[in-house]
């Protein structure tokens, strides 16, 4: 087994493993905090998902660095060599409120540039995979090249927080001209949905990389366009307003539709 068979398969054991753990905590009383604000919580079962990560990529791979969501990893201001972006549980007020919709993400970047990318679906055990230029997987079953579509003929999905502004008109303006809204609360999963065709856009008002890490690889090996919402590359050492979607939805929203200030 040569050593990159053997790193996709310990990642794929420790997802499942962690989501086992995620699906136990159901039957246990959690802790739950805020952490900026009564929609944005962190569980101790988030902090515990991430610590097993770690625990496992330290004893595997020792020479190589961490950045996971609850900043039990490593500080980062250079993304040089291996590094691993970890999310143990995307979607934690859906995990908290709903036990639903919520993903486990594990990415593998080297020198800037996104190589492995895992988004699990926990409660629907759906594991979407790619590997840089080998294609993207739903459970092992290859995903087919997203089509072309453009935005008045198909859904988007855009964050709560940009939906909801009231000085900011511009992403209702884009879901007028959608064929409807749809929300998860899951970047993982909002981008799986673009990834698989049901939406042709997602946008997202401030992503950290560990919420884009996983998604980016799998968008880009679909022929999807990843970028900051202003059009700019991601910037995987900060947060950034984000959209993926189809490259025909891409240009319009681009240009259409996001305010000069975005410009």
């Amino acid at each position: 087994m040569n050593q990159l068979t053997k790193r996709k398969q310990l990642i794929k054991d420790w997802i499942y493993e962690a989501a086992d753990k995620s699906k136990q905590s159901f039957n246990q009383t959690i802790n739950i905090e805020e952490k900026t604000n009564r929609t944005d919580l962190v569980t101790n079962i988030d902090k515990e998902i991430e610590q097993f990560f770690i625990e496992k990529i330290n004893a595997h791979f020792p020479d190589e660095r961490i950045l996971g969501e609850e900043g039990s990893g490593h500080q980062f201001t250079d993304l040089k060599g291996v590094v691993w972006v970890i999310d143990p549980i995307d979607g934690t007020l859906n995990f908290v409120k709903q036990q639903y919709d919520f993903a486990i993400m594990v990415s593998v970047y080297k020198d800037g540039v996104g190589y492995l990318g895992y988004i699990y679906d926990v409660m629907k055990n759906e594991l979407y995979f790619a590997s840089k230029n080998q294609g993207a997987y739903l459970n092992d079953k290859p995903l087919k090249k997203v089509e072309d579509t453009p935005l008045r003929e198909g859904l988007v999905a855009i964050s709560h927080r940009l939906m909801t502004s009231k000085i900011n008109d511009d992403a209702r303006e884009i879901g007028r001209a959608s064929s409807g809204v749809r929300m998860i609360g899951s970047a993982g999963l909002e981008t799986t949905r673009v990834a698989t065709g049901k939406l042709v856009a997602y946008i997202g008002a401030s992503l950290a990389p560990w919420d884009i890490g996983a998604g980016k690889v799998i968008a880009e090996e679909l022929g999807l366009i990843y970028t900051q919402l202003n059009g700019e590359e991601i910037d995987m050492l900060k947060y950034n307003k984000t959209i993926v979607a189809t490259p025909s939805a891409h240009k319009e929203i681009r240009m259409n539709y996001i305010s000069k200030t975005e410009k």
